[in-house]
């Protein structure tokens, strides 16, 4: 029987466009916006000037406090602006513009680096490079990885669990690149293990990716203490808390993280960027993002550097198809619909999903009518219906006594409801407010 979590989820369409769709590299932009908060926590401090030449790789933002992270230059060029631009928040973010210059070798040849074994640097210092080299979760929430490897003293971690899930419908970047970097990233799972004297490492995929399972489970036949687990075909199966719960049956506290139980949960395209750092010495500049819609002319997933415009994918995959209604950042059911395509790629852009009118259209909301669907698929065991009413009525702290921040904004309620109930807006928007009460408080 396939492994998942106890509680809630559902099964939308998967519509895996591209799960057969190689690995493309993006034709190089004319110019990259890169924004200077690209993770959670504290924005990174700018380090270049107007004018300046900058190398490939080279840091232009610094990190600006523990929860921060480096920010490295993903083109050879020349810083023409430092301005603020709509990002794919929706709100205006300080950016630093870059002109690449078209003629430097560095941009133009991408090398094809050889698969690299041997681990040979230091516990210590791979945990320094992870800092330096810019290194965030790549599975969307973008928690700088050096403060999630930072261990306390009396804290121990016993296993390493790889998110190989990717349970969003559309999106396929991470199935790609467990089947075209496979070895890579269990060498970078090595690394970690190493880095941290951890024993076992399990890698959870679901299991509509057969084909990533096999390839994993060949590869790591005759690697001590790592194993793949097949998973149910369940959303939100990639959670953090969901996954921890399905793979080895430990409950991460309510306002708790997987290091409470023993745990590190790391997205494998973040392990495949660990490995890029340690192994080539190559800071996090580019990553892979699905480009995808069911009216596209070439739906594909493509690497791209960090900062280039969302305009730029769109017009490699054949351009904007008549009767587009909606483009979203990421996955239909976490993703957010963006307000242009001027805006860039960022660290945690996994896809870009084109959403036609036929599809987008929402039905008119009616009232509840007390069915209990939503509180029946909630992964986190919550009352959907009850916070959206209190955060309607602005009752922010009975919604903060009914744990609103629990909720993990999965959307598996308003995807259920047969009243077309906007629940995960509202929900979202309270616990904003629940958040700046508290923060207020304290």
């Amino acid at each position: 029987m396939l492994k998942t979590f106890p509680k809630g989820g559902v099964h939308p369409p998967e519509n895996k466009i591209t799960f057969n769709k190689q690995i493309k590299r993006m034709s190089l932009p004319k110019a990259v916006y890169v924004p200077i908060s690209q993770h959670i926590g504290i924005p990174s401090e700018i380090v270049v000037e107007v004018k300046e030449k900058v190398e490939k790789g080279q840091v232009i933002a610094k990190s600006g406090g523990y929860v921060s992270s480096n920010i490295h230059s993903p083109v050879a060029g020349v810083v023409t602006k430092l301005d603020k631009i709509i990002d794919t928040s929706g709100y205006k973010k300080q950016c630093i513009v870059i002109r690449t210059d078209l003629k430097d070798e560095s941009n133009l040849e991408e090398k094809e680096y050889l698969l690299k074994k041997e681990i040979t640097s230091p516990p210590h210092e791979i945990l320094q490079r992870i800092t330096d080299y810019g290194i965030v979760g790549l599975g969307g929430a973008t928690f700088p990885s050096h403060v999630k490897l930072n261990i306390k003293e009396g804290k121990k971690i016993d296993y390493l669990i790889l998110n190989g899930v990717e349970c969003e419908p559309y999106l396929t970047a991470d199935h790609r690149l467990m089947l075209e970097k496979a070895e890579e990233i269990i060498v970078g799972i090595k690394i970690l293990k190493y880095a941290l004297n951890i024993d076992k490492a399990i890698i959870g995929i679901e299991n509509n990716k057969t084909d990533a399972i096999d390839r994993l489970k060949r590869l790591t036949k005759e690697e001590k203490g790592i194993q793949v687990a097949a998973l149910q075909v369940k959303y939100p199966q990639g959670s953090e808390k969901q996954l921890v719960k399905a793979l080895i049956k430990r409950e991460v506290p309510k306002n708790g993280l997987p290091l409470d139980v023993g745990v590190i949960v790391h997205n494998v395209g973040t392990i495949f960027a660990i490995y890029q750092a340690i192994q080539h010495n190559i800071p996090l500049t580019e990553r892979v993002v699905t480009v995808t819609g069911k009216k596209l002319e070439n739906p594909s997933n493509f690497w791209v550097k960090i900062g280039t415009p969302i305009s730029d994918l769109i017009n490699e995959v054949g351009g904007l198809p008549e009767g587009t209604r909606k483009i979203l950042n990421g996955g239909p059911m976490m993703g957010k619909a963006i307000k242009n395509t001027d805006v860039p790629v960022t660290k945690g852009t996994s896809g870009i999903v084109i959403i036609h009118e036929e599809e987008a259209s929402r039905g008119e909301p009616q009232n509840c009518i007390r069915c209990g669907e939503c509180v029946s698929v909630c992964p986190m065991g919550l009352e959907p219906h009850l916070l959206m009413n209190l955060t309607e009525k602005g009752m922010y702290e009975k919604a903060a006594y009914e744990d609103i921040l629990t909720c993990i904004e999965c959307g598996s309620c308003s995807y259920v409801c047969p009243s077309n109930r906007p629940l995960l807006d509202y929900i979202r928007f309270g616990k904003s407010i629940v958040k700046k009460l508290e923060t207020a408080k304290n």
